[in-house]
């Protein structure tokens, strides 16, 4: 197949080559007169239009060249993946991927091996700093900067006229970020408690296992702690803390991400090491596969969910890349802040008194869609490439696939894999296999339904307990309709439209989650209960609610 499509590539350039010869020949009667004329200077209008010829033979030729390298190297890379994948690396990180001779491949399909080994790590680029290189790309990223800078303009301007003076308060921001101290020692806690108490579970499980008389017995008495520690410090303590202090949204969120991202993160470590001390009892091997604490501290800080004793690694740091990166998210924390500040906030400030109705929903919803689309833009930069690249730059850490092209997809389920790669590997390898694994390979759809269950519900914890009140527009949107188009808009769909399509859902749906969350939000502000029961938590305020301001 590479042949004929080499064979095929070398007639449309002898073809274009022989008709290139042949269009000379008749336009010109002798090559000296391209060259120069009677008086022995260059005929430039000759020669201009020689270089016009030239280059729409070029651009005639540049679709099928792209084409037909673009297959090549597919090709190339899934005959690669298969040779990798038929061998044994003892759950071993890849660490050098020389066959590409330094070359970072993004668009591979997966590198994944077979379940039983896991996720192969190999060092590779993030996509935008593949493409930033680009110079087409790159100006894309100058027009958000130009409209950061409208944007902060807008502000000030406007407050100049209305208050006289330039007005530099941060109050929004001082405000989500209220009480960050408390956040901190929380982060503290958590981060000694999950570093201690799953490594010695694990590591006193991994010792007696061999020498208990009754090794079941031994092994539930430990995963009955682990789940002890997972639900009980991990789940209910940050939660009550939260709670209790009454903290504010953003201070919430720092503490109920790392929350969750500790959970997943003490499950691979244990997911990950038991199966191997169990082979290793299984064929009485003296030796016993204990991670050593400083690979699970690392492990801890790495930007990836799935845990492994190695990882690739890059040979140096590059600090002024970190400070960037750095520089970056906070730049996107304000643009949030003007995009709430100058969008959102007189939105939700000057609706009419008037109840809430199906005319005011959708007014607000196509209202609501810039912005939406605005924050989904930056908290995927912000986050998905600008922390976690910060984070794989100070570690050395190789593999930088947090993100795929989602861009591009053309159906929800490819949206779904290449969105949150660093998420997604944990939820494919020990919800999804696992589950098969479980319940043997004939219930997929189930395992997938399970999967779609989990997220969706942690997703909602994290927006109830940060924002303080249950409204499931995300559970709903996410657990109903975002699983109906997983199924329906498939990995089938392949025409540009489908692109458009997804854009289009996607745009609307968060529209409407800004929508709805900030109604709720400003309705529980401005129409407080003075003794609310727990229906009242979890009943919209919203519906009933009549804004006075």
């Amino acid at each position: 197949m590479v042949g004929e499509e080499k064979t095929t590539l070398r007639k449309r350039l002898s073809k274009s080559r022989e008709d290139s010869e042949e269009n000379e020949d008749q336009r010109s009667p002798s090559r000296g007169s391209l060259e120069t004329a009677s008086n022995g200077r260059i005929n430039l209008k000759q020669l201009m239009a020689k270089k016009i010829q030239l280059t729409a033979e070029a651009e005639e030729l540049k679709p099928f060249f792209m084409k037909e390298v673009g297959s090549h190297f597919d090709d190339f890379v899934n005959s690669l993946i298969e040779k990798s994948a038929s061998l044994d690396n003892g759950g071993c990180a890849i660490t050098s991927f020389s066959v590409l001779e330094g070359e970072n491949n993004h668009r591979a399909k997966d590198f994944r091996a077979p379940p039983e080994h896991g996720k192969i790590f190999v060092l590779r680029q993030s996509l935008l700093d593949e493409l930033f290189e680009v110079d087409h790309i790159r100006t894309i990223y100058h027009m958000f900067i130009a409209l950061l800078i409208l944007f902060i303009l807008s502000t000030l301007v406007v407050d100049y006229i209305d208050e006289g003076r330039l007005v530099l308060e941060f109050s929004l921001l001082s405000y989500a970020f209220g009480k960050l101290p408390i956040a901190m020692w929380t982060w503290c806690t958590m981060f000694l408690s999950t570093l201690g108490v799953p490594y010695f579970l694990f590591q006193r499980w991994a010792r007696d296992y061999s020498r208990s008389t009754h090794p079941l017995v031994h092994s539930l008495f430990h995963c009955f702690l682990f789940m002890v520690f997972q639900i009980g410090v991990l789940g209910l303590g940050p939660t009550y803390v939260v709670l209790a202090y009454t903290l504010p949204p953003a201070s919430r969120c720092i503490v109920i991400l790392e929350q969750i991202r500790f959970v997943m993160k003490a499950h691979s470590f244990v997911r990950e090491n038991v199966p191997r001390v169990l082979n290793s009892a299984k064929e009485k091997s003296e030796t016993i596969p204990i991670p050593t604490v400083n690979q699970y501290l690392y492990f801890l800080f790495a930007p990836t969910l799935i845990y492994r004793d190695n990882y690739p690694r890059t040979p140096t740091v590059r600090w002024g890349y970190v400070a960037m990166q750095f520089l970056q998210v906070f730049g996107c924390f304000f643009y949030v802040y003007y995009i709430f500040e100058r969008l959102c906030a007189p939105l939700f400030r000057n609706i009419k008194q008037e109840p809430f109705s199906a005319r005011v929903l959708v007014l607000c919803v196509f209202n609501s869609i810039l912005p939406g689309v605005l924050v989904l833009f930056l908290t995927f930069f912000a986050f998905l490439h600008c922390w976690l690249n910060a984070f794989a730059e100070m570690l050395r850490f190789g593999d930088r696939m947090f993100y795929k092209d989602w861009w591009n997809s053309t159906s929800y389920a490819n949206y779904y894999r290449t969105w949150n790669v660093v998420v997604h590997d944990w939820l494919y390898y020990y919800a999804y296999k696992d589950f098969l694994w479980f319940f043997t390979k004939r219930f997929k759809s189930a395992a997938m339904l399970a999967v779609f269950a989990v997220s969706a519900v942690v997703h909602e914890y994290a927006l109830a307990i940060c924002l303080n009140f249950f409204y499931p527009v995300l559970f709903v949107l996410f657990m109903f309709f975002g699983m109906a188009f997983n199924f329906i808009v498939n990995d089938s769909r392949k025409r540009p439209i489908w692109n458009v399509m997804m854009w289009t859902s996607l745009f609307a749906g968060h529209g409407v989650i800004l929508c709805l969350y900030s109604q709720e939000w400003y309705a529980r502000q401005h129409c407080p209960l003075k003794n609310p029961t727990f229906l009242d938590y979890i009943r919209p305020r919203s519906w009933t609610c009549r804004y006075v301001f």
